[in-house]
């Protein structure tokens, strides 16, 4: 008799041909609204599930965990970032919880980079500008932003994506800086030309841009605080396309307003889909609607190593993106 496949509850529309490989695979409840789940839709999903798959704007919290059924053994998050999940919770009820880590490093880095070109060089404003029908032709003095060949970088986390942005940064002569909760080997540091900085204070007060690549975790929410923020020089721009709540979002706001930063890349918000409506009204910063990572081949290969985790576990293995490990 073959196996009874595992109900698979699936929060969030993915590309077609996961969805369509998840319903060969399993037992596969879909969302075919692509709208966010309730936190009474999550409640009904974890009783039902064997295994839950949800995204990173999903909340996972002691309140859904606690109504799970106890065949709900597996989270197989879409998504890098694990701060949407009580993973204490999950680990004292045996849930297994992975992530989708390594393939977005590229994708997340080009947005990055793009970012530290765009706010400097003011492009969004010369769009809007262009679309208003008040651009009268060229001027010596018009559209005047800031070139980034010559500056200093200086990157907050130095993971995967953080050294991919130093990469494309070198190639547009940027001088990389890096503070990490670890220092990096010598010969990556060789290879990136890196400085590192183990005080984060002394490295925001000498950057001409700031790009903030570190996760979420308890240790670095509003690690850009108000006193942070305020080492700035006023010639100094800050791009975040990790999480909103590493940066003390209404503290940089007020900044923003008074001159004290001149400008802002943000692909991340601290209340999303929330973002407060005093940074919407700033000409000198970029907002993007959290699109880091939002490339078909990414979306793709992270719908994949969802499969691979849920079969690897399935099959009574070790799923290879397995985030519990380091806190048992």
């Amino acid at each position: 008799m073959p196996q009874k496949k595992p109900v698979v509850v699936v929060t969030r529309r993915l590309p077609d041909a996961i969805e369509t490989r998840m319903m060969e695979l399993f037992d596969t409840r879909l969302n075919h609204e692509d709208t966010p789940m309730t936190q009474n839709q999550l409640i009904d999903a974890v009783r039902a599930a064997d295994v839950l798959v949800p995204t990173v704007t999903d909340k996972i919290d002691l309140g859904v965990l606690s109504q799970a059924n106890p065949n709900l053994k597996l989270i197989a998050s879409f998504g890098t970032g694990v701060d949407h999940i009580d993973l204490a919770t999950a680990r004292q009820r045996g849930i297994t919880v992975t992530n989708t880590p390594g393939v977005l490093t590229e994708d997340t880095a080009d947005m990055t980079m793009a970012l530290i070109m765009a706010v400097p060089r003011r492009l969004t404003e010369g769009e809007r500008l262009m679309r208003s029908g008040n651009w009268h032709g060229w001027s010596p003095t018009g559209m005047l932003g800031h070139r980034i060949w010559g500056k200093r970088l200086g990157i907050i986390g130095m993971g995967r994506i953080g050294q991919a942005v130093a990469r494309r940064a070198r190639a547009f002569g940027l001088s990389i800086h890096y503070h990490n909760r670890n220092r990096l080997p010598e010969d990556i540091e060789h290879e990136l030309e890196a400085t590192y900085w183990e005080s984060l204070d002394q490295m925001l007060a000498r950057m001409d841009i700031v790009s903030v690549n570190c996760p979420h975790t308890p240790a670095t929410f509003h690690l850009l605080n108000a006193r942070r923020l305020a080492l700035l020089q006023p010639s100094s721009y800050v791009v975040n396309t990790s999480r909103g709540e590493v940066v003390d979002e209404n503290a940089l706001t007020r900044m923003l307003r008074n001159g004290k930063i001149a400008g802002a890349g943000l692909d991340v918000f601290e209340h999303e889909p929330a973002v407060n409506p005093r940074l919407m009204e700033l000409d000198n910063v970029v907002l993007l609607p959290h699109m880091g990572s939002a490339t078909i081949e990414g979306r793709i290969d992270m719908g994949e190593k969802v499969l691979i985790n849920i079969k690897t576990f399935i099959d009574g293995h070790t799923p290879p993106d397995r985030v519990l490990q380091a806190m048992l």
